[in-house]
């Protein structure tokens, strides 16, 4: 923690200073603010009753965010991490509440939507970002409005569309920094009327990433991926009332498996042959491993004003289609002894039909009924090395994996009713069903080779369904005295999706049903806005009853056992505290910071593998719930060579977290510096840029799973810890036009 202040002195110190190199002191700006759509209708932030967090698509440019991972930095008491076992697997965790795990049948506990359509599967979602009209982080339960598996929050994704000129851009950047090759980037879009009713826009992206890291085992570059991507959008007005839009996104990746590092683990345990230290970006695995991702996806939606309350009727169906491959090297050696590839094939449907009007001038009104269904495919091989050394795939490969097919109905409704001109009373209501049927087939009865994604040839040995129904309410005040401020107190229930386990490496552990989470949460939270600041804070208690764990346990003939199970009872609350100030002269400050007490109430599974359910059990700390999080950013703006100039220097820090439930993997703490430089030329048609990012080469691993210290007959130990890149610098170019 002793860096951790040096560094936020520092940036003060820059921050303070920041002044006296602007070209003039300008009158004080009026902070503007981005609007969100956190209640499913545009607003200004500090009109929502909720914790949100909404990044423009100027703040994106900036930022450099190329994927979701990279905002995380910044946002309070939010962990929007990468698993790293299969590239893009989302384990985000917000106000303590999140998962661990890349099995595709795990409901995540934050929801992640683009153009209002949720992506059911957390493979392939942490996707790179591009042409972003907006990004919206909700904290809290949101089911109500989005539905299941939202008990920590929501990200909400806004492509750009068309406007009324014609518009075109073209963007590249290259990045380097680690100790392998560089990565490109190329984007290209073009917008504009097609006629008078018809607008659209097309947008390419390509990357062509070289790896960032050296694989010790052979000295080459490693983590190289190719991305290409496409998007088109269609907006129609037949008529004055209609609006028809229509998404439609293809993408395709191509690149090396996971970084995998051995190091010693929470049990003492090195790594054989190869260990490595925890805090260093080193590893040597033989198997360089591979993924390969093919997803498109469509959206249609139709709004229409109708005379009813002065409202609006909208449809969005959505459409999705994702098929996967990946191999990874699990003992992360030099050598073969434990090596998984995997293959994942989903398929999901949505529809959702709501209206929002206004009835009188005290009660507003929003009313839908949302579908979806959704089809799962999943395999996954372990490849083993026997004792003898070589390999026997008769005796040492495992098949398994499972289907699912998904299917959910609910309605719902909210309502704000105005008491007067100051008081507001929210309520709300979700009413659910939701049926899972699966076929699993265990590891360890299917030893002969066979697949269940590619030939459909694997025995199940496991079939079952089950259905849920949900009540989840919601109630609420607010306290408005003028349009600056906005105090609010509110109570709300949501629910996480029971189901099962499709990774099951035990026959003898059923795969399911574990039942749902439940998840209530009070939270008081106040707005303040003036002229050139803003202000959010909150406070929140949270209660978990059957909390859903991926409980990871090293074994001796599996590699690593993986039970899915409700194994407690938990209580979390948590303060936030995000403020922005313009301070004059082209200066822009900005500080968040979360404190999160969570613990175990009650305990009904052996967390630490020790044998019995007790007191030890109960004292763990809860996996991806970090105690501080906290941040410190300068922004400066002002005229350079007839151009303007942008400037950006931000920390960002966060605790250390457990990441399995026994506590013995845990993800290091980190202390991120990023820096920006911006010229844009005076006709605002083009801009360079130089930036980097984790300026100081911290350490973050996806994962930290402990693997046994022998493995069928075989010395190993260590861990199963996939890296994530460290220090990114990189330089960029923009050209525009008319936009």
């Amino acid at each position: 923690m002793q860096r951790s202040l040096s560094t936020a002195l520092l940036l003060a110190t820059t921050a303070a200073a920041t002044p006296a190199i602007a070209d003039e002191a300008g009158a004080r700006p009026v902070l503007e603010e981005v609007l969100v759509t956190a209640r499913k209708r545009s607003e200004r932030a500090i009109e929502a009753p909720v914790a949100v967090t909404a990044f423009s698509a100027e703040d994106l440019d900036t930022l450099k965010a190329r994927d979701l991972t990279r905002l995380s930095a910044g946002l309070p008491g939010v962990l929007l991490d990468d698993v790293g076992t299969r590239r893009g697997t989302a384990n985000f965790s917000i106000r303590g509440l999140g998962i661990n795990s890349s099995i595709p049948s795990i409901d995540p506990a934050v929801g992640v939507f683009v153009n209002g359509v949720y992506l059911a599967v957390n493979n392939d979602t942490v996707f790179d970002i591009f042409d972003l009209e907006r990004i919206e982080v909700l904290r809290g339960p949101q089911g109500i409005l989005f539905g299941r598996n939202v008990t920590g929050g929501a990200v909400l994704l806004e492509t750009r569309k068309p406007g009324e000129r014609f518009e075109a851009a073209l963007r590249g950047a290259v990045e380097g920094g680690g100790n392998g090759g560089l990565s490109r980037y190329l984007m290209g879009s073009l917008s504009g009327p097609l006629s008078d009713s018809l607008k659209g826009r097309l947008v390419l992206y390509g990357n062509d990433d070289q790896g960032w890291f050296e694989n010790l085992a052979d000295g080459e570059d490693f983590g190289a991926v190719e991305q290409a991507m496409a998007r088109g959008t269609l907006v129609w007005e037949p008529t004055a009332a209609d609006t028809v839009t229509l998404f439609y996104e293809r993408t395709d990746i191509d690149g090396e498996g996971a970084a995998t590092q051995s190091h010693t683990n929470g049990s003492g345990i090195p790594g054989t042959p190869r260990n490595f230290p925890r805090d260093s970006h080193e590893f040597a695995i033989d198997e360089r491993g591979y993924q390969s991702v093919e997803s498109d996806f469509l959206t249609l939606r139709w709004d229409r004003a109708v005379g009813f309350g002065e409202g609006t009727l909208t449809n969005i169906f959505g459409w999705r289609e994702q098929s996967s491959v990946a191999m990874s090297d699990i003992d992360g050696q030099p050598a073969f002894l434990f090596h998984s590839p995997g293959w994942i094939d989903a398929e999901q449907w949505s529809n959702e039909l709501r209206y929002r009007g206004e009835f009188g001038p005290a009660l507003d009104l929003t009313a839908g009924l949302y579908l979806f269904a959704g089809d799962l495919a999943y395999h996954d091989r372990r490849l083993f090395l026997g004792e003898s050394g070589v390999p026997d795939s008769a005796q040492f490969t495992q098949d398994g994996g499972g289907t699912q097919e998904l299917s959910t109905a609910a309605v719902f409704v909210a309502a704000d009713y105005d008491l007067g001109e100051r008081w507001t009373v929210s309520t709300g209501l979700r009413l659910s069903r939701e049926e899972k049927q699966v076929h699993v087939a265990s590891f360890n009865l299917n030893p002969t080779p066979c697949n269940i994604v590619v030939s459909g040839d694997c025995p199940f040995d496991f079939k079952d369904s089950e259905q849920w129904q949900t009540v989840a309410p919601r109630l609420g005040v607010s306290y408005r005295p003028d349009e600056d401020r906005h105090g609010y107190l509110s109570w709300t229930r949501g629910f996480r999706s029971g189901g099962y386990n499709l990774r099951n490496s035990n026959a003898a552990q059923p795969p399911g049903p574990y039942d749902e989470e439940q998840v209530d949460t009070v939270e008081v939270g106040y707005k303040l806005r003036g002229d050139a600041w803003a202000l959010d804070a909150a406070l929140y208690h949270t209660r978990v009853e059957d909390m859903q764990r991926e409980v990871n346990l090293p074994s001796g003939t599996a590699g690593i056992l993986q039970l899915i199970r409700n194994t407690a009872s938990a209580e979390l609350s948590g303060a936030e505290l995000d403020l922005t100030i313009e301070a004059g002269a082209g200066v822009t400050l900005a500080a968040t910071a979360s404190y999160l007490d969570a613990r175990y109430t009650k305990v009904r599974f052996d967390l630490d593998g020790n044998g019995t359910v007790d007191g030890a059990d109960k004292d763990l700390a809860l996996p991806r719930a970090p105690e501080w999080t906290g941040s410190l950013e300068a922004r400066w703006q002002g005229a350079v060579a007839s151009g303007r100039l942008d400037a950006r220097v931000a920390w960002n820090y966060r605790d250390r977290v457990a990441y399995t439930d026994n506590n013995l993997g845990y993800i290091l703490a980190q202390d991120l510096v990023d820096l920006d430089l911006a010229w844009t030329s005076p006709d605002g048609h083009w801009t360079v840029a130089g930036y980097a990012r984790n300026l100081l080469n911290e350490v973050k691993h996806g994962g930290d799973s402990q693997l046994p210290a022998v493995f069928i007959g075989e010395p190993l130990g260590g861990a199963f810890s996939p890296l994530a890149r460290g220090r990114i610098v990189g330089v960029s170019l923009d050209w525009r036009l008319g936009s």
